[in-house]
């Protein structure tokens, strides 16, 4: 994918300067749920009579030198208000950064900022931007606490995109998935998710699966999760028109949209897949929309919801 020297977005919030450790909720990468693992250190997670005193001592002799480490531990910390979290004030975002990789996002983000406004104009409609939050480690979002297992995810709260930057590594050493228009694949993925909310079927689907079953709802879950693919197959075919791709991102989408196919997920983990489960759709589905996004450049051949997917 040729992106460099393109237009960058500025709706980026570059949080890596103070991400608050690792750790959190653990889940696979598109929002699978999982199990929290749990950290290491003493059973029971005690200390030692020794060990308080000479945290004791050392509190106070860094408070003679008018050091307190009380206020400094506070102004990293995160509070929850309302329904989901807010940085404490003492948390400062830092600039964004100038690295290849946020160069790299930014230009993706501003590609689908301008492929969406293009559409949405079209519609007689104003498009509203997201903001992409990079992290590294743990962050807070409106959905709750974010941390490097979460993997990417939108959050229709604050409508934000929240990627952590060693993700991209992952989805190339784990899921077998390489390639720059791989990685593209996955923010415009998640922008997707963001078109949905605002054309109201995020709500709707949030506000039906209340009333539904784990099976019912993980069904209706994957027609959202597999038109979100198929926007991002919109987002593919006007960067195509631009004459952005080069030989071979075609293919690197499709083999990212196989790798995290539900199925190819739970037997590389399990063994065995347990279709009742899936809640983004097999290889073949995620492929199937991806490209048929990218075909046809059209929302209207996105309609995950009328028959079969």
């Amino acid at each position: 994918m040729e992106w460099k020297g393109r237009r960058q977005s500025d709706n980026i919030e570059d949080r890596r300067g103070t991400s608050t450790g690792r750790g959190g909720m653990g889940r696979d990468p598109f929002g699978r749920s999982g199990m929290q693992l749990p950290t290491g250190g003493r059973r029971g997670g005690g200390m030692s009579i020794g060990t308080i005193i000479f945290l004791i001592v050392i509190y106070f002799v860094l408070k003679m030198m008018g050091i307190d480490m009380l206020q400094l531990l506070g102004d990293g910390s995160m509070q929850q208000q309302g329904s989901g979290y807010e940085q404490s004030i003492g948390e400062r975002p830092s600039q964004p950064a100038s690295d290849e990789m946020t160069a790299f996002v930014r230009t993706v983000l501003a590609e689908t900022e301008d492929t969406w406004n293009g559409i949405f104009k079209a519609a007689g409609k104003t498009y509203e931007e997201p903001t992409l939050v990079l992290f590294a480690g743990r962050t807070a979002s409106a959905c709750g606490t974010a941390s490097s297992a979460t993997g990417p995810f939108y959050c229709p709260g604050d409508r934000k995109v929240y990627l952590d930057t060693d993700f991209f590594r992952e989805l190339n050493d784990r899921f077998g998935a390489s390639g720059d228009f791989a990685e593209a694949y996955v923010v415009a993925h998640e922008v997707g998710h963001h078109v949905q909310n605002l054309t109201g079927i995020l709500p709707k689907f949030n506000q039906m699966r209340q009333s539904m079953s784990e099976v019912e709802s993980n069904q209706m879950s994957v027609r959202v999760e597999l038109q979100a693919d198929c926007f991002a197959g919109i987002w593919g075919k006007y960067t195509q028109q631009k004459g952005l791709l080069e030989a071979g991102d075609l293919e690197e989408a499709l083999n990212a949209a196989k790798q995290i196919g539900d199925d190819t997920l739970q037997k590389r983990s399990q063994g065995y897949v347990v279709p009742d489960s899936f809640n983004h759709g097999t290889s073949a589905q995620r492929m199937k929309w991806f490209k048929r996004g990218f075909d046809s450049g059209k929302v209207d051949s996105c309609d995950t919801f009328s028959g079969p997917v």
